[in-house]
């Protein structure tokens, strides 16, 4: 065990990528069992960590989130949106939150909803007289809901490093708290548009909204067709994910005609990208997965949290301030692939349900796009806002206290997570 820590650690201080140090240290901590014959184990292992029928529904969700983006569907989503919030102070604050909770049934990447939201919403916002840092803020803490209502990509990942937990309960169990997110995420904005002054809009004549309702229409049954056919057992993942790319194809080319052959050529080279670094931490994490359980380490962690409390809520919470730190210094992905392995185990030892534990884990790692020093999504919405990093950072501060009441609730009620999926089973 000695060899694949010191690894692990000396990679990490030096920058190598997250990947590089998964397999490095699996690596080392395989030889150390084993000597040379573990070589052969551990490629092994890698192409059985990428070799999986559900990862194809990965870059089929990437694409069709790309397609969406590139077809323009975020102007529609965001005119019906604004048909519903126009009339109330801080109207653009509220659109941003709720444009969100629509584009995650078709995205599931938080970056993606920055930066497809933020170039129209951020500009927009600045232009009618709200604080840029708010603006980059609101538009960060609002993308995150993205990975935890479904589809997610994050959840596609987490069924196939963990695979004692289907895609579909994971999707089921992350609609509550993802709307949770969003309620809270409301509530602060109503708040702060009050105290602060923030403008209304005009109201928007019948006609108008539903004009809206209907060109937004085709996009919001992007989400109906990929839940509707996993939920009611119609399509598999992959068979579901599939089709939503095509028919993201179809309505960008023949209804809204605004997607080009460039622009799916762009989606493309787009989803190959994303596509490859994700494939790439999946394969090596495959091998430090290999070596946890080897090793014992799960259940040396387990035996570690129980000397801090024998209470299932304080263990919890624990764990979630660990994920909140490790997200400190890493994206979502990366995190995920490489506390996973160890801390799923050791708390379904503790007795924790493992559906749970999965959505709190996702959420509270997703959390951490909008915490420093990393916070991806918030950084990329300071550099469209054109604020420092550090103004975004303070002015994120109410929506992460929101954050940290729904982490909370899903601790102490573990129904928020579970109930969905059990009623479809």
């Amino acid at each position: 065990m000695t060899p694949a820590i010191i690894a692990f650690v000396l990679l990490l201080l030096i920058g190598a990528p997250v990947a590089v140090v998964m397999a490095m240290s699996g690596l080392a901590g395989g030889f150390a069992i084993g000597g040379e014959r573990m070589l052969g184990i551990i490629a092994d292992r890698m192409f059985s960590g990428v070799s999986g029928f559900l990862l194809i529904a990965v870059p089929y969700f990437i694409f069709t989130a790309e397609l969406m983006n590139q077809g323009g569907l975020t102007h529609k989503l965001i005119a019906f949106n604004n048909a519903l919030f126009g009339r109330v102070r801080g109207a653009l604050s509220h659109v941003n939150i709720s444009v969100s909770v629509f584009f995650a049934g078709l995205t599931g990447a938080a970056i993606t909803d920055t930066v497809a939201i933020g170039k129209i919403m951020i500009p927009e916002m600045k232009k009618q007289g709200y604080d840029a840092e708010y603006a980059a803020a609101i538009t960060a803490c609002s993308s995150i809901i993205g990975p935890i209502i479904p589809p997610s990509v994050v959840m596609v990942v987490y069924a196939t490093l963990l695979r004692d937990i289907s895609v579909i309960d994971l999707f089921a169990g992350g609609i509550i708290p993802g709307l949770l997110m969003a309620l809270a995420l409301l509530a602060v904005s109503f708040f702060l548009a009050w105290k602060r002054g923030y403008p209304k809009q005009a109201p928007t004549p019948l006609k108008a909204a539903l004009m809206a309702f209907l060109m937004a229409l085709p996009a919001m049954i992007v989400p109906l067709i990929i839940l509707g056919g996993i939920l009611s057992g119609l399509t598999t993942i992959t068979e579901a994910s599939g089709f939503a790319a095509v028919y993201a194809i179809v309505i960008g080319v023949v209804f809204y005609r605004t997607l080009t052959w460039r622009k799916i050529w762009h989606s493309l080279v787009i989803t190959v990208r994303f596509s490859g670094v994700v494939f790439f931490l999946l394969a090596t994490s495959a091998v430090l997965g290999w070596f946890v359980t080897r090793s014992g380490i799960a259940r040396d962690a387990a035996g570690l949290i129980t000397t801090f409390s024998d209470s299932t809520f304080l263990q919890l919470m624990l764990v979630c301030l660990l994920l909140i730190l490790v997200g400190t210094v890493m994206d979502v992905l990366p995190a995920l692939v490489v506390v996973a392995p160890v801390l799923v185990p050791a708390m379904i030892q503790l007795g924790v349900d493992p559906l749970h534990f999965a959505i709190l884990m996702i959420v509270v790692l997703n959390i951490s796009n909008v915490t420093p020093p990393v916070g991806m999504t918030l950084m990329t919405a300071a550099r469209i806002a054109n604020v420092p990093f550090e103004r975004a950072i303070i002015a994120s501060l109410p929506f992460y206290v929101a954050f940290l009441v729904v982490i909370l609730l899903l601790v102490v009620f573990p129904s928020l997570s579970t109930w969905i999926p059990s009623l479809l089973n």
